[in-house]
């Protein structure tokens, strides 16, 4: 290859997004090692984000820039190499999503460290996307959007004093906490992380509230309605089935399940390399017919809302956030964490702008809703 060909390709990529190459706007890429150039090419997004995080380029406003790739469907131009290819073959084959290996994401994001989550997100501890947008209003500030989008789940199930409901993919009990304070419920709820299962039981005491440090697959007992708030990015296409069949053999025949989760516009069977290899190992986003193939003859879907559009709002005030709270981090987690984890907001930010990223709330019966679902926005 000529020595200048990476250069020169990489140049007509960005341009073809409205990019120049070291030019002067905020969204405009500057180089800083001239290796840069063969990685991508070769590498593909893992090599964009390694890159990234080595400090080879920087742009001042990378949700912009990511924002302008994703628009012009840049990653359709630059091939990956054989570990890319190897990686997404893996991926295919294998069970990645298995009960044996259900760990590993909590060890290696949720586990991270609870002062990272707590100086980043809402005061509840509230990890999915706020509902900015509600009939009563548009929100002030995350605080009062996660409170909604919380408030909005718990009309959406009908809830009602005394009832017992499941939160499969607990968190840090965000859920659990204010439908037991504001409805007076019981709860039970469940995550993989040892770190949230641990604060979680801290922020809950005294309340009717148990949160279990185990797989969704391990779940008994019955409850009048369950939710599922941004733990399905992490079932796997694998394990859909499985996944609908244990809810409903756990979900009483006149409850409601409501899924909050982020989803895809097309059926995939792959991750992006860098995410999966930095971000959310084993991770999968679903597409509307993977869901809906998993959900035949099982449930009735009953409501189907997106308000992916508030993920870039969400995802900008945690950014805030994690920038105002680095200087009491930096000296445990260091530079190249924060490159890496201002990357992978920033270019979250960008696929939910683009709306290449969907979040959708789907409320599902056994049996279905005599006189017909309500839906509630």
């Amino acid at each position: 290859m000529e020595k200048n060909k990476p250069r020169e390709l990489a140049k007509a990529i960005l341009s073809s997004a409205g990019i120049e190459l070291n030019g002067n706007r905020p969204f405009d890429l500057k180089v800083k090692n001239e290796e840069f150039f063969a990685r991508v090419l070769s590498e593909g997004s893992l090599g964009l984000g390694e890159s990234y995080m080595d400090g080879w380029w920087d742009a001042d406003r990378l949700d912009e820039f990511f924002y302008r790739l994703l628009q012009a469907d840049i990653e359709k131009q630059i091939r990956g190499n054989w570990k890319t290819l190897l990686r997404i073959l893996l991926q295919i084959i294998l069970n990645r999503q298995k009960k044996s290996k259900t760990h590993i994401i909590g060890e290696r994001h949720y586990d991270k460290g609870n002062d990272l989550y707590q100086a980043m997100l809402d005061k509840r501890l509230t990890y999915t996307c706020g509902y900015w947008n509600s009939p009563v209003g548009e929100a002030k500030n995350l605080d009062e959007a996660q409170e909604a989008k919380l408030d909005l789940v718990c009309k959406k199930i009908g809830l009602k004093v005394g009832q017992r409901i499941l939160d499969i993919g607990c968190g840090w009990g965000s859920f659990v906490k204010y439908a037991a304070e504001k409805y007076r419920v019981q709860a039970v709820g469940v995550t993989v992380s040892k770190e949230q299962a641990e604060l979680g039981k801290k922020l809950c005491a005294g309340l009717p509230i148990e949160i279990l440090l185990t797989d969704y697959r391990n779940i008994t007992g019955q409850f009048d309605h369950i939710v599922s708030l941004g733990m399905f990015e992490h079932v796997g296409y694998k394990n859909y089935q499985t996944y609908f069949k244990v809810v409903a053999e756990h979900l009483k025949d006149n409850g409601l399940f409501l899924l909050h989760t982020i989803g895809r516009n097309f059926s995939s069977k792959v991750t992006d390399p860098w995410t999966e290899k930095y971000i959310f190992p084993n991770s999968m986003l679903p597409s509307i017919k993977q869901i809906g193939e998993a959900i035949e003859g099982r449930f009735i879907m009953e409501d189907w809302h997106n308000f992916g559009a508030d993920y870039d709002k969400t995802v900008a005030a945690w950014l805030g956030n994690f920038n105002r709270g680095w200087e009491n981090l930096k000296d445990k987690y260091g530079e190249r964490f924060y490159r890496m984890w201002t990357y992978w907001l920033c270019s979250s930010q960008a696929a939910f702008r683009v709306r290449k990223m969907q979040l959708w709330q789907v409320v599902l019966s056994k049996k279905g809703v005599r006189g017909g679902y309500q839906s509630i926005r």
